[in-house]
């Protein structure tokens, strides 16, 4: 029963949502998180509105080394373990776009840090020892809600630019059409007069 009630707290109570953020042109912003060394940490982005739907992503560690580096790039999912204790920066640049910003969704998955000596426990503490691997239960439970519902966001982002491609697609498909159909009529009428005109000419004579 307790178990019961720990899964459904964390179910309803786990903070997992994305955040989602507008970079301007010629723009960057940066985020960054205090941790401790051997963290596993995780960036997951994908870039929702805005121009080609690509952007610039840089993560850099607490001694100014970049981690991690990519340019113009629509979505994506980088993880890694602390190297050292420290400030670690991640950033979004849109400084490449002239005028247009864009609308970045992100979450960066903080894991704790490996505790020290945790496999020595004292011999003769079971309670103990099952409390722990409870907790460690509920974190890995809590991990794998966090990356499912990341994911699920993620893909109603995907979808909904998906759905915007497919409508412009349409929206031009159909322009394009109607032009054919002005160009064909317009043809048509052009032909018809000209034959029109040539046998009143060739009458008069």
């Amino acid at each position: 029963m307790k178990l019961l009630c720990l899964l459904l707290f964390t179910c309803f109570f786990y903070d997992a949502s994305a955040y989602f953020i507008t970079v301007d042109a010629h723009a960057e912003e940066c985020f960054f998180d205090r941790v401790e060394q051997g963290t596993k940490m995780g960036l997951t982005f994908e870039i929702a509105e805005g121009g080609f739907l690509d952007i610039d992503v840089k993560i850099v560690g607490p001694d100014g080394k970049a981690i991690y580096q990519g340019e113009q790039e629509g979505n994506g999912k980088y993880t890694f373990a602390a190297y050292m204790a420290g400030i670690y920066n991640y950033c979004f640049s849109n400084q490449k776009s002239t005028m247009t910003p864009k609308v970045v969704m992100f979450n960066m998955d903080v894991t704790e840090p490996p505790k020290v000596g945790q496999d020595h426990k004292p011999e003769g503490d079971e309670e103990e020892g099952s409390h722990v691997k409870l907790d460690d239960m509920i974190k890995d439970l809590s991990t794998s809600l966090s990356s499912v519902k990341n994911e699920q966001e993620y893909m109603q982002v995907r979808d909904r630019n998906h759905r915007a491609i497919n409508e412009s697609t349409n929206f031009r498909v159909v322009l394009w059409s109607f032009f054919e159909a002005v160009v064909l009529i317009s043809m048509t009428a052009g032909q018809i007069f000209y034959l029109k005109r040539f046998f009143e000419v060739r009458r008069v004579v």
